[in-house]
């Protein structure tokens, strides 16, 4: 692209990241002293290009999932931090007391206030922690006892009352399965194995497989949420964003947040790159409609992920910024 299309994309996502208007060819004939008919031509070039697209209420353009890709790879440079948020950050890297983990919390904190969108920090406290075994045992009145057992002695005991339906029998049969084809698994990476690989086994062997496979979906997901070190605040933040007014979009994004395994995917662990990395849209393995940006640390024997969630329609350089800022304090306390 010319350089004159370069800066009309840039201008059109960051207009629209401000505004959350779709961007039409007046506001940029004044920004560019140029005439309707060259900007609208300019404009057709790059929803050609599959950069822009349409949006349905107004005649406007908006940046497409594609359009973000080109303006962070090409376009976007990370934001300084303004005065205030770098002393609030500081501050906290400056308290000796506090552990290295409790400060990179708090900062995260702090960027989902100064952000409005979800941050996440993703600490390693469970992630050497491999399924020995799982027994479920019968108790009166309909209820059982999951009871999880880890390589590195964390025992779990979880109670669930069953339908009056329900054969234990069948629980039981679905305990040994389970055992069989779980045991050696990463407590980390337990659920998603359950879902991929058990689920299907399960739903052809256990007549009442869909009520079985919960019992154990839920034990192994309080399982990871009580022995992980995952920390996440403002989830309320990004429901804010006109993104997510729609009711039933608002609740599938929630079920989301609440789900401990789909929480560990914003650290992407395909992508072996511990840079800074931004993942928009149907690139994150989160959700196809939100953008991930996350940044690992691996520093005096602790490591883990920071990372903020937010629309696609994200401040990329604002977010950038504070990640930055924030990878760089931690760097500062190596071998404090």
């Amino acid at each position: 692209m010319d350089e004159r299309q370069n800066s009309l994309l840039k201008e059109i996502v960051e207009t629209y990241i401000k505004t959350v208007k779709p961007v039409g060819s007046k506001a940029l004939c004044d920004k560019f002293n140029l005439s309707s008919a060259t900007i609208r031509n300019e404009m057709a070039k790059l929803e050609d290009l599959g950069l822009l697209e349409k949006n349905h209420i107004s005649s406007g353009r908006i940046p497409s999932e594609k359009g973000y890709r080109y303006y962070v790879e090409n376009l976007m440079e990370p934001e300084e931090l303004n005065g205030k948020d770098m002393l609030q950050l500081q501050r906290i890297f400056a308290n000796n007391d506090l552990q290295l983990s409790d400060a990179i919390t708090q900062c995260m904190e702090i960027v989902s206030d100064i952000t409005n969108y979800a941050s996440v920090v993703l600490g390693n406290a469970s992630s050497d922690n491999m399924l020995l075994q799982i027994n479920m045992i019968s108790l009166d009145n309909n209820q059982v006892v999951a009871v999880i057992c880890t390589n590195k002695g964390n025992v779990m005991n979880k109670t669930f009352t069953l339908k009056d339906n329900t054969d234990i029998n069948e629980l039981l049969k679905a305990s040994e399965l389970v055992n069989k084809m779980l045991v050696g698994t990463p407590i980390n990476d337990v659920s998603e194995r359950l879902e991929m690989e058990v689920k299907p086994i399960i739903r052809k062997q256990i007549r009442q497989y869909e009520a079985i496979y919960n019992i154990f979906y839920d034990a192994f997901n309080d399982f990871v949420a009580n022995n992980s070190n995952v920390h996440v605040t403002g989830r309320a933040k990004i429901f804010e964003q006109p993104e997510y007014n729609n009711v039933s979009e608002m609740k599938r994004l929630a079920q989301k947040f609440e789900d401990i395994s789909f929480i560990k995917k914003v650290d992407q662990k395909d992508d072996k790159d511990d840079e800074v990395k931004i993942y928009i849209g149907e690139e994150s393995e989160f959700d196809p409609n939100v953008t991930v940006i996350r940044k690992r640390y691996k520093i005096n024997g602790e490591e883990g992920t920071i990372a903020v969630i937010g629309p696609k329609r994200m401040d990329y350089s604002k977010i950038v910024g504070l990640l930055n800022f924030v990878d760089e304090e931690v760097e500062k306390r190596k071998d404090d």
